[in-house]
């Protein structure tokens, strides 16, 4: 006859999980916000539209990952940062559809809980919060034996955001418009499959000096999270500046500065910008060819703007007081080919 069996003998534990979350309730009660109704605990959130301000609005969701950059937090055990990196993913895509975010709600996946790991990660995905000005307003904890090997978790967040239905964007982008950049803090949290084979090539361990950034290890500088630029955009769209804008994710400039362009348009980026020393290491490293990393990483841009030339000037002493790095890197020009980007800089000038 066999003992008894339990929940915790097939790997689970159940106080595990509530103990997080009574650890994480003060987290997400700092992240608070106009229009939250209620806490954690509930088998739901509420949001009330009218008490945050909206007269007409138009709801907006986003989801996502941090993708591979969890491999590396997961062996460097850095797991203050990558909760930042889940709510800029999907508060950065909210943000150029012209809306403001509301609240954000997380999912953790891990074969074996964790707390002191797990609550790491939630004070990140808490801090994004607080910097998007959004709230965290619950989420989801799965304990996972069998799916996942002991240390590992996986990620994906979600998040709403509203807009006034006369504010949504895109907006009226014409030939003449001016295209300016907002600087990346480096990789974010797009195409790191390639740079671990790229670290793996070059035989650096995660805990070296990385090459690229002073006084840093090299996981540390490659952990360096998503910039969320929530309130620096908004602010911009706020004063009537903004027409578009694109979060440059997977795919880079040339996969995600189109999506926002009409048809008989084009992007040409003939003005260089500032690009982190992590992206030459990068190539170098590599041998990445100069259309590859532009295809695969944000290359410095973390966010392409398109004013009218008339506010290019407003806008970027707008955005500069808003504590961004701003560069004018090009024109929107007539074209008769599908919306595209089209890069007229020597490869040097991208390294």
């Amino acid at each position: 006859m066999t003992n008894g069996l339990d929940y915790r003998t097939a790997g689970v534990d159940i106080d595990a999980g509530e103990a997080l979350v009574e650890a994480i309730k003060p987290l997400a009660k700092s992240t608070t916000r106009a229009g939250v109704l209620g806490g954690l605990g509930g088998f739901g959130a509420l949001f009330d539209l009218k008490a945050a301000g909206f007269t007409d609005p138009i709801l907006v969701s986003t989801t996502d990952g941090v993708g591979t950059k969890l491999k590396i937090a997961i062996d460097t055990g850095i797991h203050d940062t990558v909760g930042i990196d889940l709510v800029a993913m999907c508060v950065n895509d909210l943000i150029v559809q012209g809306a403001e975010p509301l609240f954000f709600l997380d999912y953790f996946a891990t074969g074996k809980l964790d707390v002191t790991q797990a609550k790491a990660v939630i004070a990140g995905i808490a801090e994004g919060c607080r910097q998007a000005g959004c709230a965290l307003v619950g989420g989801e904890t799965a304990e996972m034996p069998g799916m996942y090997q002991a240390d590992d978790y996986d990620l994906a967040g979600f998040s709403v955001g509203a807009a006034e239905r006369n504010a949504l964007l895109p907006g009226v982008v014409a030939p003449g418009d001016a295209i300016l950049s907002l600087g990346s803090a480096g990789v974010h949290s797009n195409g790191f499959s390639l740079v671990r084979k790229i670290v793996e090539a070059s035989g650096l361990g995660w805990d070296s000096p990385a090459p690229f950034a002073a006084g840093a290890t090299l996981g540390r500088a490659l952990m360096a999270p998503t910039r969320i630029y929530v309130k620096s955009v908004l602010a911009l769209h706020r004063a009537g500046l903004l027409k578009a804008a694109a979060h440059i994710t997977g795919g880079g400039l040339p996969g995600n500065l189109p999506r926002v362009l009409p048809a008989g348009t084009a992007a040409v980026l003939d003005r260089a910008w500032p690009v982190p020393p992590v992206f030459a290491w990068l190539g170098k490293v590599g041998n990445v060819a100069p259309e590859e990393m532009l295809r695969v990483f944000n290359c410095g841009v973390g966010m392409a703007l398109v004013v009218s030339e008339a506010n290019a000037e407003a806008a970027t002493a707008l955005l500069t007081a808003q504590g961004e790095a701003v560069a004018r890197i090009g024109t929107i020009v007539a074209s008769d080919a599908p919306a595209s980007v089209r890069i007229d800089l020597p490869a040097s000038a991208l390294a």
